[in-house]
C-alpha cells in the first residue's frame, strides 16, 4: 500500500500550484486530488520498495539453490556415466 503521508504531499503539491485567485479553492481542491489519488493508485498492483528487496533476495537465494542443484545433478550423471 502507498503511504498515505506520500498521497497528502504530493495534492499538497499539485494545490500549492493553484493560481492566486483559486487559492480559496486550495483546500477543497487538495481533498478531492487527495481522494482522486488514493483511488487512482488503490487499483495499482504496487508493492512497497521493503516488499520488492525482499522479494528480491528470496529470488537471488533461491536461484542460487538451483545452480547449486544443476551442478550436483551434473557430477552425479557424471559419476554414473564414468562409473556405471
Amino acid at each position: 500500500m502507498i503511504d498515505s503521508k506520500l498521497i497528502d504531499d504530493l495534492a499538497k503539491r499539485v494545490a500549492g500550484g493553484v493560481p492566486v485567485g483559486l487559492q480559496l479553492l486550495q483546500e477543497d481542491l487538495q481533498k478531492n486530488l487527495r481522494s482522486a489519488l488514493e483511488a487512482g493508485l488503490g487499483h495499482l498492483d504496487l508493492v512497497t520498495r521493503e516488499e520488492f528487496e525482499i522479494q528480491r533476495a528470496v529470488l537471488l537465494r533461491t536461484r542460487e539453490k538451483l545452480e547449486a542443484l544443476e551442478q550436483k545433478i551434473a557430477s552425479l550423471e557424471a559419476a554414473t556415466k564414468n562409473g556405471g
